[in-house]
Order: structure tokens, then sequence, then C-alpha cells
């Protein structure tokens, strides 16, 4: 947002004039008194350039953030490192000020940078084809949801209990005006019940969607869900931490028909909630079912290197009735991010990052459990986030560590509530030793 707005008097008679207008009253002319404010703005008296900017200061001291605390709450947004080309990047002109681009072959620089982001997100969750990016990752799994509705006769939806709570409430909100059923399964030990899986699939079965590492943290036994999915020729819908999959198995190379999730972790600031995007990949016999923007490459009359928009089941492309799904668009700059930070990081650092919150996240799970205060609650393998159950209340728990500058975990009776007093921690690469070291001795003192 700019500090200084440019615009002069003669700036602006010279724009009425130009509109063939007397004054800005004509501007809201169509606008009908009775819903005009017929007062002035409840607003304190105005002040200095240098007075502002010390009150908007003032007011921004008040937010928690991670630039002076250490913050172990994850939950489905992360604090990853984001090197500092990526801002660069962004910053600049032809990138940040594209929204979407509707004459799109004229766009080569932004088509090119959006295939480059499709082709790392394949190659990270082994599927065929991607999309440019969707809203956010619970989008991402709702339409997933929608595709497997659209390529099979099944008519309801297995989601696993462990699948994030925000993201099975947009997936019940899709389906609610669908006449399409969503089927909870339990999660008492914090991964899917195989054996409720097999009892509960039937025909009707467009899909079974599971979430891994799930919301809990831990990983999926995404061969075994495959195989029973396939099994009765449903659909398998993988939700994926992008991060984890430097280190574990593709959700593809295991059985994934479509792989989802939330792409915040690939460069994208925490930024109090938003905007972040969701990726979407699926196989080849899927992709004309998949939603949203697809970039593909081609070459000219010329035998030239080019892109274009392809499989266009948008709504602006087709009758609408015909559309794969109403999402026209695509969260193009924090793609960008995304396809900028796999680029720097490349194959090795990617793993390294990985590699490092496995570590430190076990490392701080055995160190917390060794205080006496905290019982494990799962008993599954975690990647970057583990549960454990605390002997004091979580929320007064995450107070006093707030004090000493510490962002706690998520408290999981939230969402869950069976599971009372417990607490969901996320570490990763960016947390030290003696960060973590300073959260065990802060809850020893609790």
């Amino acid at each position: 947002m700019s500090k200084y707005i440019p615009n002069t008097d003669e700036n602006r008679r010279d724009m009425l004039e130009e509109l063939g207008m007397s004054g800005i009253e004509a501007l809201f002319a169509d606008i009908p008194q009775n819903v005009r404010l017929k007062r002035s703005l409840n607003l304190p008296d105005p002040l200095s350039e240098l007075e502002l900017g010390n009150q908007m200061g003032r007011l921004a001291s008040a937010n928690v953030n991670t630039d002076e605390y250490a913050c172990f709450l994850g939950a489905g947004a992360y604090d990853h490192f984001i090197p500092g080309v990526i801002d660069h990047i962004l910053s600049r002109q032809e990138f940040y000020t594209a929204y979407t681009p509707y004459q799109p072959e004229i766009s080569q620089g932004t088509l090119q940078a959006i295939f480059e982001y499709q082709t790392m997100i394949c190659e990270l969750t082994g599927m065929a084809a991607s999309n440019a990016s969707m809203y956010d990752g619970a989008t991402a799994l709702a339409e997933a949801a929608v595709a497997a509705f659209q390529a099979t006769a099944g008519n309801e939806a297995l989601v696993a209990g462990t699948v994030h709570p925000e993201s099975r409430e947009v997936l019940k909100t899709h389906a609610r005006f669908t006449g399409k059923r969503i089927v909870e399964l339990g999660c008492d030990s914090g991964q899917i019940d195989l054996n409720e899986l097999e009892s509960k699939i039937s025909r009707d079965t467009a899909a079974v969607i599971i979430q891994s590492p799930n919301f809990f943290g831990i990983v999926e036994d995404l061969h075994s869900v495959a195989e029973i999915t396939h099994r009765n020729n449903s659909l398998f819908i993988v939700s994926a931490d992008p991060v984890s999959l430097a280190l574990l198995k593709s959700p593809g190379e295991l059985g994934a028909d479509i792989v989802v999730g939330e792409g915040q972790s690939l460069g994208n600031p925490l930024s109090f909630g938003g905007p972040y995007l969701g990726f979407f990949a699926t196989t080849r016999e899927l992709m004309r079912k998949m939603p949203g923007r697809i970039v593909g490459e081609t070459t000219d009359r010329e035998g030239r290197r080019g892109f274009v928009l392809t499989l266009q089941a948008r709504e602006q492309h087709i009758r609408r009735e015909k559309a794969a799904s109403n999402i026209c668009s695509n969260q193009a700059l924090n793609a960008l991010a995304a396809a900028v930070y796999m680029t720097v990081m490349g194959r090795q650092g990617l793993k390294e990052a990985a590699s490092l919150c496995l570590q430190k996240a076990h490392y701080a799970f055995d160190q917390l459990v060794a205080t006496g205060k905290f019982q494990p609650i799962f008993s599954g393998s975690f990647f970057k986030e583990f549960a454990v159950r605390s002997a004091v209340p979580v929320e007064a728990l995450n107070k006093k560590l707030l004090e000493k500058k510490i962002i706690g975990g998520y408290e999981l009776e939230k969402a869950y509530p069976s599971l009372s007093g417990g607490w969901l921690l996320a570490v990763t690469e960016k947390r030290t030793r003696e960060e973590i070291d300073a959260l065990v001795q802060a809850v020893r003192e609790v």
C-alpha cells in the first residue's frame, strides 16, 4: 500500500473532465440517497505523517510475530525459512501487478513461471499433471472430491477424521448443495482405521480421502489405503505436506489418484492466515477433470517454445453446467513464490529442510516427554508435528509461554473434544536447539 497519494487537484479536475462530470458527487449519482451516509465519518483528528507512522507502529506492535517469538504452532500453517530471493522476484512489477492474464499467450513470462511451478509440483507428488494452483489447501481438497464425483458413479466420499478439521468443513459445505454424502471415519488411534475403511467402503463410494502426514503429524499407510480403495474401484485422494515429500515416497508412487495440499510451506509467509495457495495434481486419466487453470508447453509456427492455457474446462471458456469447477483463477503470486522456493532450494535443499524438521521435532518430543509433564497421545511415526497430553490446561500453558516469547502449540480439544489436554506442536527447520530447550525449560516452570 502506498504511503503517498500523488494526485493533485488539477489531476482530479482533468479526470472528471475526461469523464464528462462536473464534480466528485457525479461519480456517485447512481447510488440512492437513502443508502448514503449523511454525516462525517467518526474518525480521530488528523495526524502528521510522522505521528501517523508512530501510531501505526504502536498498533502493529500489539501483534505477536515470528520475528520476535519462537513459534511452535502449526496445525496447517508453518513457520519455515524463506530465502530472501523470493521477495526480490515477487517485487518485480511484471509479477506483482498481474492478476489473471485474459489474453494469456501475450504473458509468456507469467505462463512460463506457472508451467515451471506445475512441473515441480508433479515431481514432488509423483503425478502426471498439475494445475496452476487453487485458493488454498482446503479448497483444493474439496475440488478433488468434486472431480471424483464427476469421474465415477459414486455419491459418497469417505474422509478420515485425521484430515484437517477446516478442510473437512469446506468439504461438507461443497457436498451440502450437491446431494453428495461425506462420511467421516474415526481417528481414535491418530490414524485411519483400515478395518473401519473396509467395512464402510461400498459401490457408492466415489473416493477415499486421507491426509499424510495427517492433522496430528502422523504418516499414514498410503499403500494399504490405496489397495482397499482401488479394490472397490474408488478413487484415492491424498492431502500432503509438500515439505515432507522431500523425504517420503510420493503419493503417486503409493497409488494416489489425486494429490492436493496447502502450499504455504513452500516459500510463503504465515501472513496472519493468508493469502495461501492450494496445489492440485492428478493422473493422466483424470486430467480433464482437473479444475482451474492449466498451462501447457507448445511451439509456434516458427518452432519456438511457447506456453498456452490448455484443457480449459473453466466456466469462463465453456458452458457453466459443463465446467469442471467455478474456480476460474489461481493464486499466481503465491504459486510464483512456491516455484522460486523449490527452484532455489533444489532437491538437496528441500531434503535437508525436511530432515531438520524430522530430527528437531523428535528431539522436542523426547525432551517434553522426559519432563514427566506430558504423555504421548498416539504411537504412529510423525514428521514435523506431534501431539502430547498436557497435565496443565493447554490454554493456560500457552498464555504462560507467550510471556516468555514462545508461541505454544494448538489446543486439540477445540477440534477434537475427546482429546482433553491434547497439545499439538510443530517444529520446523527454523527452530534452534536453544529455542527447543527454552520451551522445555519454560514448561517445567509452569
